[in-house]
């Protein structure tokens, strides 16, 4: 469980509001990462910036390496999600 205050879709408001959105139209629903950087928006339209830099741009790893990779960096973080 986390312990970091996080806003719920319907509690959500202005630019916290249309991130939510964005990324239940990408995704069909909001994942948990979202709502925990949800605190500081700002902060959240940054880590989507560099995430989405990091996961689609071109390289010269496949979707399925950067997935795997991400997938094994988070259990050796004991992250679970």
């Amino acid at each position: 469980m986390a312990y970091i205050p996080q806003t719920e879709i319907e509690a959500a408001g202005g630019l916290l509001k249309k991130i939510y959105q964005d990324s239940f139209q990408r995704a069909g629903r909001v994942w948990n990462i979202i709502k925990l950087t949800g605190i500081n928006p700002k902060a959240t339209l940054a880590h989507l910036g560099i995430y989405g830099s990091v996961m689609h741009q071109d390289t010269s790893l496949s979707v399925r390496l950067r997935e795997t990779l991400a997938v094994v960096v988070s259990r050796a973080n004991h992250c679970h999600y």
